[in-house]
């Protein structure tokens, strides 16, 4: 596709330590969006953790869920129990849904994992599939804190996520999208051992981390730093940028 044209500038930031408060994702979500009897787009959906939770905490109309790592899909599509959830595989850049179909679209911490040249067209495929008015809840992992030091060692996504945050201020500037706010916050995390962490984050589907054994102990004795009596835990800073389709 071409590159959108931008028709203004926009004032947005990628990270105001200043803003922070302490909430959990659902708190959020909650605050910010009508989700009861909604049809809502999942993009990158992962484990299906959110999946579960619209569906069944927040009365939504429908969940159609997306997810473009194979294996996972694969084990979410083994999930019985949902029978208001729709999975797909599918990337942003191309949704199988017809125009102006959905009322909320999300994007939880999966933005950054779009290819870089692709973001731009996912943003116009979002516009695409939300009606006039519709809402995408976009909410971004934000490259600070404890965690993140760890995480750096071994997946380092200060570039992506630059990448994200600017290919989301393009499609502000080009009036595919209307800006309604900022929201910055401090989710906990929470992991009882090593071993939850190391499945969790380093044993996944989507991405081949090329990790050595000295990188391997490096990792490990980062993360046990944290480790006390009842586990290990961190306050993960997070920015949530509110976009509503015109209309």
């Amino acid at each position: 596709m071409k590159p959108l044209n931008p028709s203004k500038t926009v004032n947005l930031t990628i990270h105001e330590p200043s803003a922070y408060r302490q909430a959990t994702e659902l708190e959020i979500l909650g605050q910010l969006l009508p989700l009861a009897g909604s049809r809502v787009l999942e993009l990158g959906c992962g484990r299906a953790w959110l999946t579960r939770r619209l569906a069944e905490d927040f009365a939504v109309a429908e969940v159609i869920a997306t997810e473009v790592d194979r294996i996972q899909h694969e084990k979410n599509l083994a999930i019985s129990d949902l029978p208001q959830v729709r999975f797909i595989y599918a990337g942003m850049e191309s949704v199988p849904l017809d125009d102006a179909s959905v009322d909320i679209a999300i994007m939880l911490k999966s933005l950054h994992h779009v290819p870089a040249e692709l973001m731009d067209c996912g943003f116009v495929e979002l516009n695409r599939v939300l009606k006039p008015g519709g809402l995408a809840y976009i909410s971004e992992p934000v490259y600070a804190g404890d965690f993140n030091s760890i995480l750096s060692l071994f997946n380092d996504e200060k570039r992506v996520r630059e990448q994200a945050f600017a290919a989301l201020c393009r499609a502000v500037e080009a009036d595919l999208f209307e800006h309604q706010g900022q929201h910055f916050f401090e989710s906990p995390g929470h992991y009882a051992n090593w071993e939850e962490f190391e499945d969790r984050l380093l044993k996944v589907t989507h991405t081949q981390h090329q990790i050595d054994d000295a990188l391997y102990q490096r990792i490990k004795a980062a993360f046990e730093a944290h480790l006390r009596a009842d586990g290990a835990n961190f306050l993960k800073p997070s920015r949530v940028d509110l976009l509503r389709k015109p209309g």
